[in-house]
């Protein structure tokens, strides 16, 4: 029945009894969830009952790459690994690039299911069909890449393929990340999940070619790819040279660049310390995920004090912002060794320094004080101190236990008022972009199945003011709900799912993203696709995943910004005096349930789920 695209198998790992299973991929959930996230939200939300301990043995960590993954269409080696989020309690789903995923898929497998938990710590080799479980006892503690290089010594094979956690996804703190070389799966806690299963790494090997249905077809649609990439005014000539922090300049200018724990944005403007001058002064060379012509990733290397001889994969935009901009750090070497450091100990660089941010207005307040910071005076601007938090909190000591679990569970303890300056939806903290300059980015942060996320609905139209599919008004409210239901359908559907690079949606392809998608698709798998057939997936996983959250016991509240963004406007720049009120939220969210077909609470009805072939998911929304 598979013509291509598909290995057509999916390997089931059982940690607790140490088995291996090869399962057929039903050909109903690839042509319907297409890969990668959709076959990631499928699984979980089929095999993971509501309230599942995420942190428990019952939740299950899904590895999925896409179709285009091992073929020859470029920017596709991606994959999305799901599970229920122990720091939001919904969703958790983040993407990653690299090799591994087309490892995976060379091995044989579209996607990989791990479930149960491994009474001690082990580490798991899939060399096509061999399965093997090793000890991990050697490896426990250790950082990322030597873990990775003992494992390809001790399998004697330098081209193995890792994914693995570092001290803070074994010591399961909530902000935890699985790294895969260089690139990292890097919110949401994934690597909390891996790490209470007592699993330290991954190691794939493949040697399958991977079929394709219609060569002739394929070598036509990939023309028309790559030509859009060429033509792209931006993609080669900038950002195959500067990578994504060249965003740094971009949303200083328009005043959406989050400074000092979004306390001073567009007041405070850091482009001169840590933008992309900055930035391009370290770079020394670049790295390219599988079968990618572009290369964005840019390596850096710190040139100064005891930061001095560091290197680091990055820092990427978001990056530059968490260590950077909120934290008010204007020392660029500190933000690479600060990368470095979080890659190397497994943590999501976002939620860490908005954290840190977060602390530092705290202490500049008076909420917290010395003896609450093990000694440090975490001011904003201080990086000797944000180093010092950084080191601690994959092990929980002092003030970086405090904080290792993400601003919302650190507020809670904390009390004091604080949680009016912990910035996160839903627990998951904010990316760099201060949305009360770009409303649809907002209602997307406030929407999105993950929490605040900029990966799922990215408000390109108003970022990079492309009028696609019409032009817009970043402040305007209106028609934001009906543009954010579009935005995180179309990207869903043409990079998540697929698999393919975000970046290309946004600047090579977004004219013609799902007829792109449609004819890729079409000409590796042999199904037939239409643009329409390809927008109706995205808009079947997003249905699908807010089922999850629903039955999880997530309603319209949830869906929400922090206070500040609400009620304290841009204090200067070129955004000053814009928030999103609360009235303003509350007119895109109907406006935005209405574009969905959902009720004015936000739950998918019966007559909607229906439309999109997941009927059998109403049961559970509504229980008779």
């Amino acid at each position: 029945m598979y013509q291509g695209g598909y290995t057509g198998k999916i390997l089931r790992i059982n940690l607790t009894n140490q088995t291996a299973k090869k399962e057929d991929l039903p050909f109903e959930v690839a042509k319907d969830f297409i890969g990668g996230a959709g076959f990631g939200i499928k699984y979980l939300f089929d095999e993971v009952p509501a309230n599942t301990d995420a942190l428990g043995p019952d939740n299950k960590l899904i590895f999925a790459s896409g179709p285009l993954s091992g073929t020859n269409v470029p920017c596709a080696s991606r994959m999305a690994v799901t599970a229920k989020s122990p720091l939001t309690g919904a969703v958790g789903m983040g993407l990653s690039g690299g090799h591994f995923p087309v490892e995976l898929k060379f091995a044989g497998y579209d996607a990989l299911i791990i479930e149960g938990k491994s009474l001690d710590p082990v580490y798991l080799s899939i060399k096509s069909g061999d399965i093997k479980f090793y000890s991990a006892k050697k490896l426990w503690g250790m950082k990322t890449t030597d873990t990775q290089q003992i494992i390809k010594n001790d399998l004697n094979d330098q081209n193995t393929r890792i994914a693995c956690i570092g001290p803070a996804g074994e010591n399961q703190i909530k902000i935890a990340a699985i790294i895969n070389e260089w690139r990292a799966v890097g919110r949401k806690g994934l690597g909390a999940v891996m790490g209470s299963k007592n699993l330290k790494a991954i190691a794939v090997r493949g040697n399958d070619k991977i079929k394709v249905a219609d060569k002739e077809k394929l070598k036509e649609a990939r023309k028309v790819f790559t030509a859009a990439m060429k033509e792209s005014q931006v993609l080669y000539p900038a950002f195959a040279k500067m990578g994504t922090p060249m965003v740094v300049d971009h949303t200083c200018n328009m005043g959406i660049f989050p400074t000092k724990n979004f306390s001073a944005t567009g007041e405070y403007d850091p482009i001169e310390k840590i933008g992309i001058q900055a930035q391009t002064s370290r770079s020394v060379g670049k790295e390219h995920c599988y079968g990618c012509p572009v290369g964005c990733s840019q390596v850096k290397l710190a040139k100064t004090g005891d930061y001095a001889g560091i290197m680091t994969e990055g820092p990427e935009f978001e990056t530059i912002y968490a260590f950077g901009g909120a934290t008010g750090v204007e020392d660029i070497d500190a933000i690479i060794a600060a990368d470095r450091l979080a890659d190397e100990m497994g943590f999501d660089t976002i939620s860490s320094g908005v954290a840190i941010a977060f602390a530092m207005e705290l202490y500049e307040k008076g909420i917290l004080t010395k003896k609450d910071t093990d000694g440090l005076e975490l001011t904003f601007g201080n990086h000797e101190a944000m180093m010092a938090v950084l080191k601690k909190m994959p092990y929980r000591e002092g003030i970086g236990g405090l904080l290792a679990d993400g601003t919302r569970i650190a507020a809670q303890k904390i009390q004091k008022g604080s949680q009016k300056y912990a910035m996160h939806v839903k627990g998951l903290e904010l990316p760099a972009y201060d949305v009360r300059g770009a409303k649809a980015h907002g209602l997307n942060f406030a929407t999105a199945f993950t929490g605040a996320d900029h990966c799922r609905g990215y408000a390109f139209q108003e970022i990079f003011g492309i009028p696609v599919p019409r032009e817009i008004d970043r402040f305007e409210v209106k028609g934001k709900g009906e543009l954010t239901k579009w935005n995180q359908d179309i990207r869903t559907a043409t990079t998540d799912a697929p698999t393919m690079c975000g970046f290309i949606l946004d600047m090579a392809v977004v004219g013609i993203a799902a007829q792109n998608t449609s004819s890729l698709l079409e000409a590796v798998t042999g199904i037939a696709y239409t643009p329409d057939k390809v927008l109706q997936a995205g808009e079947r996983i997003n249905n699908l995943a807010r089922a999850f959250n629903v039955r999880e016991g997530f309603t319209r509240s949830d869906d929400t910004l922090p206070d500040r963004l609400m009620t304290q406007p841009i204090p200067g720049g070129a955004s000053k005096g814009h928030l999103i009120s609360k009235e303003e939220l509350q007119q895109m969210l109907d406006e935005y349930y209405a574009a969905r077909g959902w009720d004015e609470s936000g739950t998918p009805g019966c007559e909607k789920l229906t439309e999109l072939g997941i009927g059998y998911v109403a049961d559970q929304l509504n229980p008779k």
